[in-house]
């Protein structure tokens, strides 16, 4: 058994994995994080990975884990099932690098393109012989809601509304879907532009508002809210067998 940990800005992701498949998943808040150690001994794990956005590891936690299971940390410097091209590997989010792999495992052999829609919208490029080509980054829905508020005087705070619109009547609609309709226009032509230079594309969405861009976007995408964990047990496994 395997334990995948995707610790973020404010929530923990689980995965407990046997062999390749996810066989249970929890999310808790940060400060709400169980006894993780019971938990991975519950469950027969023998091998853990664990990859953090920034939020430092718990000395005592990272040593408990050092001492009971095969245990890795995600750094720049794991060795990984595919080929890292991105010239600065040391600033490249953790959980984008897993997305990828996470496609990979999935998807072997294709170009795909991995659209994260969280907090920041995320553009990552696999190349169909492995080699991780590199992605964008552009501010997420609630981004960017937040910013027109915020820089500006007068313009209000909201929320997400019924995306069927293409013209807003009021100040709050207007802003609603100009971001909303914006920003899936972004993802359709980031989604030309990459099939216009590759190809045959595979385009994987995931993050938390995966579920809401996939009723709006004209392209053909593929829905899966366990890129990142499915990544990370891959990660896990690879080095895992190269002690075998």
């Amino acid at each position: 058994m395997n334990l995948t940990i995707d610790i973020g800005n404010t929530r923990v992701k689980t995965g407990l994995f046997s062999s390749l498949d996810l066989i249970e998943k929890q999310a808790w808040e940060i400060d709400g994080l169980p006894d993780i150690i019971t938990y991975a001994t519950n469950h027969q794990v023998q091998n853990v990975i664990l990859s953090t956005v920034g939020n430092p590891i718990d000395p005592v936690l990272d040593a408990e884990f050092s001492q009971r299971f095969y245990y890795l940390q995600l750094t720049h410097r794991t060795p990984l099932p595919i080929n890292n091209a991105y010239s600065t590997p040391e600033t490249l989010g953790k959980d984008r690098l897993a997305a990828v792999i996470g496609a990979w495992q999935l998807y072997p052999g294709e170009n795909c393109l991995v659209i994260d829609a969280g907090t920041c919208i995320t553009y990552d490029l696999l190349r169909e012989d492995g080699v991780y080509l590199g992605g964008n980054i552009s501010p997420g829905l609630a981004m960017r809601f937040r910013a027109m508020h915020e820089f500006t005087a007068r313009l209000p705070l909201v929320d997400r509304s019924d995306p069927s619109e293409s013209i807003g009547q009021s100040t709050e609609t207007a802003m609603q879907i100009g971001g909303q309709l914006g920003t899936s226009l972004e993802m359709d032509g980031f989604i030309r532009l990459f099939r216009d230079q590759y190809g045959s594309l595979r385009v994987l969405l995931t993050g938390g508002d995966a579920d809401f861009f996939a009723k709006v976007l004209k392209s053909q995408i593929f829905v899966n809210s366990d890129l990142v964990l499915k990544g990370l047990n891959k990660i896990l496994t690879y080095n895992a067998e190269q002690l075998v």
